[in-house]
């Protein structure tokens, strides 16, 4: 291919770009560029041809040709897309004020300051093609510049900003918006209409490669304007983006290289609050990805403490990531006992000993995680035991998913099954856990009698319901009899060895009646002293003495003896 000048005059100088010849003159190239001036003295004093070639020439023949218009005065159209390639090459000719006034540097650079800088479109396209031009678009500081006006951009008033000026993403419908905010301006339509939210600006920026996008995102977060949740789903839009689906596409010899380095990009610029602008859901699917392409440790340890600080986030599919060898599981369980280490840690202590809403959460996410684990042959024992113990008593009030979790492991050992129903309190069951696990064959004897006795005891103390609350008083003024005392249910009367039973199965109500027997003795008095009732000596009301005075000792509430200080005689007035 070749090109010349468009003249009346014969060519005097052949110049070869990139396999392209022009056939041009000399004078107009002297007139306007240093770098010919040098090149052209050279070959006249015979050090060199006729012919000039201008190797590694930045942005090939279409640069050089509209810097050879330039020279002859013929008016050259830059746009966005070419401007960085007509401005490195205009430096490598070395067109500058220096040589004539008005060159092509100063009209580029005043070019790109005024009108392309300006607007948001043609700023992320020129930074887009200053790849193909390193480094000489990165030493004209043109990248820079770029970086620089994109990141003020960002942090503009919303309010301010039109969908036609964003570059990629498509106008928000009306209704969009009300779902998105719940509301619009009803005195305001036209303002609703275009309404714009912060995070304008998120899927243009995914157009970019990834060195320029953790630029231009480093630029953003360093001046302090942006709010870190929109941070987050910038980062979760470049990841959805660029990031394939299927773990062959992921793992494939010509994209690990480049997929490793846009995960380790994305953890890097992850918001310094712990993973609080991210939800935990898109954490665990970038530790996801991070395990299976090996990323950097320092990566993956900085990820898992985010994930760790909010896995009350987390479902159980989210933790459901593959192993690597040399483990022999199908899920990487250690890696889940880390994070609940982490989470346990960034409560406080060491453990969630407080049952917040939060540890009640992570510990029902463990049972659930171990329900699916638990179906793994290759899990070990001590693997599950250490993870179902990394949740604290208080986060598991109810053990049904806990039992689930046992009963999935199927291929266990008389003992080794015993040793996980140990971690289960079979109090904790609900009736329906209950009465699967008294017809479980799988469970030991053991567990299946305590099951049974158990629920015999809450069928009993559900059949004998504990006396009034306090807050059950009669009327006021009303006087309570002797006879409506012997009226009551015999419930009320417990005896010293059913209370200390109940006490030593857990259901001890003793807070509740010595109160209660007080103020019933109490009213109950003044009616005896003016009755003058008193207990007759037969041996069936001996018996019956005898047992108040047991129960005082202990302090049940069943029976109240007591002795006037104003009777001379020495009977007994007790409440049977």
């Amino acid at each position: 291919f070749c090109r010349s000048g468009s003249s009346e005059l014969e060519t005097d100088v052949v110049v070869k770009v990139g396999g392209m010849e022009f056939y041009l003159h000399k004078f107009p190239l002297l007139s306007k560029s240093n770098t010919f001036q040098r090149l052209l003295h050279k070959a006249a004093a015979g050090e060199g041809s006729g012919e000039i070639e201008l190797a590694g020439f930045p942005g090939g023949p279409k640069a050089f040709e509209m810097c050879a218009k330039f020279c002859y005065g013929i008016t050259v159209t830059l746009n966005a897309y070419n401007v960085v390639a007509a401005r490195c090459a205009a430096e490598y000719l070395e067109m500058t004020e220096e040589v004539d006034r008005g060159n092509l540097v100063l009209k580029i650079d005043v070019f790109l300051n005024s009108s392309v800088l300006r607007n948001w479109k043609d700023s992320i396209i020129v930074l887009q093609s200053t790849g193909s031009l390193l480094p000489w678009s990165e030493d004209l500081k043109v990248v820079g510049k770029c970086i620089d006006a994109i990141a003020s951009k960002t942090s503009v008033d919303p309010s301010l900003i039109t969908w036609s000026y964003a570059y990629s993403r498509k106008q928000t419908t009306l209704n969009e918006i009300i779902q998105q905010n719940g509301t619009t301006d009803s005195k305001s339509p036209k303002r609703a209409a275009g309404y714009v939210p912060r995070d304008w600006w998120i899927e243009d920026l995914c157009e970019l490669d990834v060195d320029l996008y953790k630029r231009v995102m480093v630029a953003i977060k360093s001046k302090g304007r942006m709010d870190g949740g929109v941070i987050g789903e910038a980062l979760k839009a470049y990841a959805v983006r660029w990031l394939p689906e299927s773990v062959d596409a992921l793992l494939s010899e010509g994209h690990i290289l480049r997929n490793k380095s846009l995960v380790e990009t994305i953890i890097c610029l992850l918001p310094s609050d712990k993973g609080a602008s991210c939800s935990c859901s898109f954490l665990l699917k970038l530790l996801k990805v991070a395990v299976l392409i090996g990323a950097d440790d320092p990566s993956r340890d900085d990820l898992m403490r985010s994930v760790g600080a909010k896995l009350d986030g987390a479902s159980v599919d989210d933790l459901l990531i593959p192993s690597r060898p040399p483990q022999t599981t199908v899920h990487d369980v250690d890696l889940v006992l880390r994070l609940a280490e982490l989470f346990a840690a960034a409560a406080g202590d060491g453990r969630f000993v407080l049952a917040n809403s939060s540890s009640l959460k992570v510990g029902k996410l463990i049972d659930g995680y171990l329900s699916e684990v638990g179906r793994d042959p290759n899990l070990s024992v001590s693997s599950f035991t250490r993870l179902a113990q990394s949740v604290a008593k208080s986060a598991r009030p109810i053990h049904d998913g806990l039992y689930r979790a046992i009963d999935e492991h199927k291929s266990l050992s008389k003992q080794e099954r015993k040793a996980l129903c140990g971690l289960m309190d079979v109090r904790k069951l609900t009736t329906e856990a209950a009465m699967h696990a008294a017809q479980n064959e799988q469970l030991p004897v053991r567990v299946v009698v305590q099951v049974l006795f158990f629920e015999q005891a809450k069928a009993a103390a559900a059949a004998n319901p504990p006396p009034r609350e306090e807050s059950e008083e009669p009327p006021w003024g009303a006087r309570e009899t002797p006879n409506s005392l012997r009226q009551r249910p015999t419930d009320e009367m417990m005896t010293t060895k059913e209370a200390e039973g109940k006490k030593k199965h857990g259901y001890d109500n003793k807070k509740l009646l010595p109160s209660r027997s007080k103020r019933i003795f109490d009213k109950f008095w003044p009616v005896m002293m003016a009755k003058g009732t008193t207990t007759t000596n037969n041996p069936e009301s001996n018996n019956n003495n005898k047992s108040s005075e047991t129960s005082i000792g202990s302090q049940s509430p069943t029976s109240v003896v007591a002795k006037p200080p104003s009777l001379r005689n020495h009977h007994r007035h007790s409440i049977s």
